[in-house]
């Protein structure tokens, strides 16, 4: 294996033997051509290829709808998030994001969503301008929570949000699972978050395990509801009567329990805050199965923090054997369906003309076996290859 970043400003053409296109549709034998950064055709495979993917599983570029870049353990083995308080410079910590970045986007992720942190702007503008590589990056910035303020000092965060740079709204309605995931923000705290939020044309993804939370967020116009560990049926029929995504997390409690001693101790990583995430993780798996049976719109995020970047497909795995997601329904939750959530379906999470050159590929099928998705052999992003 070797890892490259390059630009053709020739057509570049791939050849493939089978192709998932993001949409639950099987290609079979065809080629793909990719000029300037976009696919400008799918076709009958024919003639000489730049890369020849014959053998592998191709697939648009996976989307992450909730990570964190700049959580990340530092040299004594320990969770940093950065910002006030951290043990590390500025610049150290910017390196660790950077460097979770690169290992998602080498992962097979091209374009995850960051919610969020400060140094997540600077991240994706100096991606965007190609002086570093990465995922295509989507950010909050920051979060709005119960401490806030009040509606109107809520509305003017969200515009000042807005203001310097935020991609998407981030807000807190519920606690941590760790703290029992009861509801914090009011009803009316939610409204004020989400309906300005739309006014300004951005979305808003919620932080909500409880059902009342989750409520307030779909009834106040919120795009996503992320979490969900504590949904009754009823608040998951509201989510699909009102078309509200759900992001539903099972990497991040693996990553927490694999990585305990990391975390122990710190905030509220407490014994008694991991016996909670332990009971959430079948919790998790019986929340995706009525999930699927309410006929929600399951979007694929990871809620990756320090342990997980890089692993993002794991979380493939996680839903399909453990939450009883079919193979295809999971590899369209984390490309066209993803690419729908974010506001960006008309130009990711498809193979076919006219869309974002970002494509992946894994040895093996996973609609055969879904541990592939482990084995990424090939990644390209707007056109640029980043591995082959």
């Amino acid at each position: 294996m070797w890892i490259v970043a390059i630009a053709s400003a020739q057509p570049i053409v791939i050849k493939t033997s089978i192709i998932l296109d993001g949409k639950g549709g099987v290609l079979r034998n065809k080629m793909i051509v990719v000029e300037s950064g976009r696919i400008v055709r799918v076709a009958d495979a024919r003639g000489s290829a730049t890369y020849d993917l014959t053998g592998l599983t191709v697939m648009p570029g996976w989307i992450d709808t909730h990570v964190h870049l700049g959580w990340h353990f530092n040299k004594e083995g320990r969770l940093e998030q950065g910002g006030p308080g951290s043990k590390e410079t500025p610049e150290q910590s910017a390196l660790y994001a950077e460097g979770n970045a690169y290992a998602t986007l080498l992962g097979g992720f091209t374009t995850v969503q960051s919610v969020g942190s400060a140094i997540d702007g600077d991240l994706r503008d100096l991606i965007n301008a190609g002086v570093i590589p990465g995922p295509r990056i989507l950010t909050s910035l920051r979060a709005v929570t119960e401490n806030t303020g009040d509606t109107e000092k809520i509305r003017a965060y969200v515009r000042k949000m807005k203001e310097d740079g935020a991609d998407v709204i981030k807000l807190f309605a519920t606690a941590s699972i760790r703290d029992g995931g009861k509801q914090t923000m009011t009803d009316e705290q939610v409204l004020a978050t989400c309906s300005e939020a739309k006014a300004l044309g951005l979305r808003s993804v919620v932080h909500a395990h409880a059902p009342g939370g989750a409520r307030a967020a779909v009834m106040a116009g919120c795009t996503s509801v992320e979490h969900g560990a504590l949904l009754d049926d009823a608040t998951l029929q509201l989510i699909a009567d009102h078309d509200t995504y759900f992001d539903p997390n099972f990497l991040v409690l693996h990553n927490y329990l694999e990585n305990k001693a990391k975390f122990l101790g710190i905030g509220n990583y407490t014994e008694e805050g991991f016996a909670y995430m332990e009971k959430a993780i079948p919790m998790m798996s019986d929340i995706m199965k009525r999930a699927m049976a309410h006929h929600v719109k399951i979007v694929l995020g990871t809620d990756a923090v320090a342990g997980a970047h890089g692993r993002n497909a794991e979380e493939f795995i996680y839903r399909v054997r453990d939450g009883g997601q079919p193979p295809m329904d999971a590899i369209i939750s984390g490309t066209s369906l993803a690419a729908e959530a974010l506001a960006l379906r008309d130009k990711i999470g498809t193979i076919a003309e006219g869309m974002a050159a970002d494509i992946v590929a894994v040895a093996g099928n996973p609609l055969e076996d879904i541990t592939v998705v482990r084995k990424v052999a090939f990644v390209m992003k707007g056109g640029r290859v980043y591995k082959h």
